[in-house]
Order: structure tokens, then C-alpha cells, then sequence
């Protein structure tokens, strides 16, 4: 045996690459994350408000969605309400078509920015959701 092949390891000699390392993010990444989807499709926020209390970006979240939920029914009741007087009607109806078009964009911005771990304050809304 010559020396370049005593210093030449062996491929089946090498051990094998350790795992990968396990998350460290307080539970299962695909729960949180469905926990975090979850909390911005109305009412089904409570899910995750009621079951990850011991997560505090989960519970952000679901308070969140909550609020968010909740200022998107009262402007609807009050864009139904202006539909009732003669002048603003029109402005109203116009207002309510757009209405879930901007609300669908403003759940799909919290949804990923929630999945990535960002969190996206609403002014006002956020503020108030804060509090509880």
C-alpha cells in the first residue's frame, strides 16, 4: 500500500450528515402557521384564540383578525344604512362594491406577512386590538 492511498479515506468510512436542527418556535410551524391563516377568516378566528394561549404571536394575530372582522361588519352596517338616505346612496353602493375587494387584499397582506413571521399594523385597528 502506498502513502497517498492510506491518507485517502474511504467514502463508505465518512459517517453520515447529522439531522437537520429542530425549529425552535414554541410548537409545530405547519400549526402556527394554519393557526395564523386561521385567525384572519372571520370568526374562525377564535380558533386559535381559544387553543394556542400560550402562544403570543398566535394570539397576536387572532386578536387581530377579530378586530379586523369586526370594523368590516360595522362598515358594512353603515354603508347599508347610508344606502338609505337619497344623496349618499349612490356613494355608499359604490363604496360596498369595492368594499370586499379591499378587504380581501388587507386579509391576504396579514395571512403572509403573519407566515413570515411579520406582523402588519392597521392604524387605529391595531392600537385598539392591542389592548385586550
Amino acid at each position: 500500500m502506498s502513502e497517498n492511498e492510506a491518507q485517502t479515506p474511504t467514502p463508505e468510512a465518512s459517517p453520515p450528515p447529522p439531522p437537520p436542527p429542530a425549529s425552535s418556535g414554541g410548537g409545530d410551524s405547519s400549526n402556527r402557521t394554519l393557526m395564523i391563516v386561521l385567525s384572519y377568516l372571520g370568526l374562525l378566528a377564535l380558533i386559535p384564540l381559544l387553543m394556542e394561549k400560550e402562544d403570543q404571536e398566535v394570539q397576536w394575530h387572532a386578536k387581530h383578525g377579530l378586530v379586523l372582522f369586526a370594523a368590516w361588519v360595522i362598515l358594512g352596517i353603515v354603508l347599508g344604512t347610508l344606502s338609505a338616505v337619497p344623496v349618499l346612496g349612490c356613494l355608499s353602493l359604490l363604496v360596498s362594491l369595492f368594499l370586499p375587494i379591499g378587504a380581501l387584499v388587507v386579509h391576504i397582506i396579514c395571512i403572509v406577512k403573519g407566515i413570515n413571521g411579520e406582523r402588519f399594523l392597521i392604524p387605529g385597528l391595531s392600537d385598539f386590538a392591542n389592548k385586550f
